[in-house]
């Protein structure tokens, strides 16, 4: 650190915490573990840096100064900031100390996070998240601007800054209310469709737009004066008759265990998909860690989720 074109020590600045804590040039060097000639040379030199007197020594002891009161509490912040940093830096040399950022989808997060996370955090206690959600462009957009570390999404990017690591395919399941003539059946063939209210998210979602290429394929009218805001929203306008919709398999398999308001089917000869994959910069210091996060998740994702979405296999270098 730089003060007034002079050079301002860490060490000093410890050295200052500890004869202000101990209020004893003696007990401060043997706590140190230097001499007390050597500690008294320090001080004084960070004195003569700052161009304040910090302590007052008397035939009574030592006393901090005013000046020296008054810094004490910035010069502990000095130091519990630089053992952060390299609390920090050594959870890192193995690649597993730090907090990334991490973007998920909304019609995703909810219902993917707690089945891995917990065990996630079993396996390495020291490997931390913070989860923010947004559409899969704004993540796309945010991982590339440094706003995001990684980001789960289903879209693939194009961009040769971004690393994708596919993780696995999750189906669309066709939901239909449970008095919908229709209902009962596990298969419905595409031509039973044409003319369908089909709902769907608003246009923000890249739900929206695979939505929309499946209404175009079987001939259903996409309703776009009822949009829903959330998969929540979505299944309650099913349920109170005003169309028809697609589900991503997870959101069913977390939140439809009786559906008897709801009947879920398949179309025949139409699997319907979506593949998620995890994405980072390919600068990213973490990149190793990432690869080897992406390994990790899709064990957990086939040890618990292996009848709800299909795990993709692991890419060949």
């Amino acid at each position: 650190m730089q003060f007034n074109g002079k050079t301002l020590s860490l060490n000093q600045i410890r050295y200052f915490v500890t004869v202000a804590r101990y209020l004893s040039y003696r007990r401060a060097a043997s706590v140190l573990g230097i001499s007390q000639p050597t500690l008294t040379t320090q001080i004084n030199a960070l004195e003569n840096t700052l161009g304040v007197s910090l302590l007052e020594r008397s035939r009574s002891g030592t006393l901090l100064s005013p000046q020296g009161k008054a810094l004490l509490e910035a010069a502990e912040d000095i130091l519990q900031a630089g053992q952060r940093f390299t609390e920090i830096a050594r959870g890192l040399s193995d690649g597993e100390g730090a907090t990334f950022r991490l973007g998920i989808p909304p019609t995703l997060g909810p219902y993917l996070l707690p089945h891995i996370l917990p065990e996630l955090h079993a396996r390495k206690p020291n490997l931390k998240f913070y989860v923010r959600e947004g559409a899969p462009q704004q993540l796309h957009y945010g991982l590339l601007n440094g706003d995001y570390d990684l980001i789960l999404s289903p879209l693939s990017s194009k961009s040769s800054q971004v690393v994708t690591q596919p993780l696995f395919t999750e189906p669309l399941k066709f939901v239909i209310p449970s008095d919908h003539p229709l209902a009962g059946q596990s298969l419905v063939q595409p031509g039973q469709l044409g003319g369908e209210k089909v709902l769907t998210l608003e246009d923000r979602h890249h739900f929206h737009y695979q939505v929309h290429d499946i209404c175009m394929q079987i001939g259903a009218s996409l309703q776009r004066d009822y949009e829903g805001t959330s998969l929540d929203t979505l299944r309650q306008m099913v349920v109170m008759g005003m169309g028809v919709a697609f589900l991503p398999g997870l959101y069913i398999h977390s939140e439809l265990h009786k559906p008897e308001a709801l009947h879920v089917c398949e179309i025949e000869g139409m699997p319907i998909q979506r593949e998620h994959s995890l994405a980072w910069r390919n600068t990213s210091p973490g990149r190793q860690t990432f690869r080897a996060l992406a390994t990790l998740m899709r064990e957990i994702i086939s040890e618990r989720l292996s009848e709800a979405v299909i795990v993709s296999e692991m890419p060949t270098e």
